[in-house]
């Protein structure tokens, strides 16, 4: 049989989830039955005062998802751009507001939504934390390891529900595909493919007019104050924030978050990570963007060199050689089958271990994360995606990118969250912050 990377499945047999709402499966998480502490939460029959943080390209979904739900009622929309957040009141109600703190100071919010760029997540999480808020951030939770160990504790300290916005957890074939290679389903795994993610890379892109109403101080907040620029503001343009080092983390934690959410979770390491990083070639040099281009010219640069992780099992995860791999999951191999999970979709070969599979799946199962959430803010139970979960999975993500940047093998620690005797690569799991944006040594 074969087992690399370019078998093909058979397609007649492809077989995909549909969004069957009502009720929801139990949680296979770690700590999954603790139960938090709730002074002042909402009780069961309350409607739950939502703040919107950030009302960008992610945010329009969960808005319209928010405003469908009898359990959820919007109070308060921040935007650094004020007008956006203005639109959004007038339509749903609710204050707007160009400061997020102004929101956190609001007793009427019981809990908030983040889709920020990624360099002001931990800013907005640890604070929201702090005020008594319950959190769900978008996906990947962190641009650094460090920042998201600090969201664990703060969600801890303060006993938040904290859901990161990896839907894939709630989605049931993925949780099911993972429970059963979790638990040998397929026989012991010798290699895991992933997508080859790129990292991100540099931006010097011209000046230009800043749009009225938006305030781009408060937009670069943590990071150094540099020139407005529309291709820098905009999620995805040419290229955009998200391919911009120190915004983001690359497609290496844009996509990244969500396969490697999946191989983490099928291996059982929810709480834990690889023990070794390696690359193929010499360290990164990656392009600096000078002018408005698409993304193309970058994500092959930065593709490069390869990474490779091992986990103390012995698993491997490489790049795979498929012409599409599956960029939302990965292809898992043992000694005689190949499993292949991509949101919502599962193949294999023998194809008839996916087909009895999927052939469980309940008719009335509820893949609502934002419901999720809302249900586990008033039973104080962890939700499905909690937050050591997307900390742990956007980690693996970091550690690709840091690999690239330092072109070595390296060796991790998953408990110290640290590398083996490397300075250089130790550097890399923090960064430096724009006053006052300063981050607290503990929460």
């Amino acid at each position: 049989m074969k087992t690399n990377s370019s078998l093909r499945f058979s397609r007649r047999h492809f077989l995909r989830t549909s969004a069957l709402l009502t009720t929801a499966l139990a949680t296979p998480q770690v700590l999954t039955h603790r139960v938090l502490a709730a002074a002042g939460a909402p009780g069961a029959n309350d409607r739950i005062g939502i703040g919107i943080i950030g009302m960008g390209r992610m945010m329009g979904g969960h808005l319209r998802h928010l405003v469908s739900l009898p359990e959820a009622r919007l109070v308060a929309v921040a935007d650094v751009n004020l007008p956006r957040a203005t639109a959004v009141t007038e339509k749903h109600g609710g204050v707007p507001y160009q400061d997020f703190r102004r929101l956190l100071e609001r007793k009427d919010v019981d809990a908030v939504i983040t889709a920020t760029p990624e360099h002001w997540r931990s800013n907005i999480c640890i604070p929201a934390c702090q005020a008594g808020k319950d959190v769900y951030a978008e996906k990947p939770v962190s641009l650094t390891i460090r920042e998201g160990r600090l969201m664990v504790q703060a969600a801890r300290k303060y006993n938040r529900i904290f859901q990161v916005g990896s839907q894939q957890r709630s989605m049931w074939v993925d949780i099911e595909a993972c429970k059963f290679l979790q638990k040998g389903g397929i026989g012991k795994l010798t290699k895991i493919l992933y997508m080859n993610y790129p990292t991100p890379w540099e931006c010097a892109l011209p000046e230009q007019k800043i749009p009225e109403g938006l305030d781009w101080d408060l937009w670069c907040g943590p990071t150094p104050l540099v020139p407005y620029n529309t291709d820098l503001y905009q999620p995805r343009a040419n290229p955009g924030w998200l391919s911009f080092r120190p915004y983001s983390g690359g497609e290496m934690t844009g996509w990244g978050s969500h396969g490697f959410d999946m191989i983490q979770y099928a291996l059982g390491m929810d709480a834990s990570g690889p023990v070794e990083i390696w690359v193929d070639g010499p360290r990164l040099n990656p392009p600096t963007y000078t002018a408005a281009e698409n993304k193309n010219r970058g994500d092959r640069i930065c593709s490069e060199p390869k990474v490779f992780f091992k986990y103390a099992n012995g698993v491997v995860l490489e790049p795979s050689a498929d012409p599409k791999p599956p960029g939302f999951g990965a292809i898992f191999i043992s000694d005689r089958v190949n499993f292949r999970l991509d949101r919502g979709r599962c193949e294999s070969d023998p194809e008839d271990i996916a087909i009895d599979l999927m052939r469980q799946r309940p008719r009335d199962y509820d893949d609502s994360h934002v419901r999720d959430w809302l249900r586990c803010i008033k039973t104080r139970q962890l939700p499905r995606a909690d937050i050591e979960i997307g900390h742990r999975s956007a980690t693996i993500c970091h550690l690709g990118n840091i690999a690239r940047w330092v072109g070595r093998k390296l060796r991790w620690d998953p408990v110290r969250e640290e590398f083996i005797g490397d300075a250089e690569a130790n550097k890399y799991l923090d960064r430096e912050r724009r006053r006052p944006w300063v981050l607290p040594e503990k929460v």
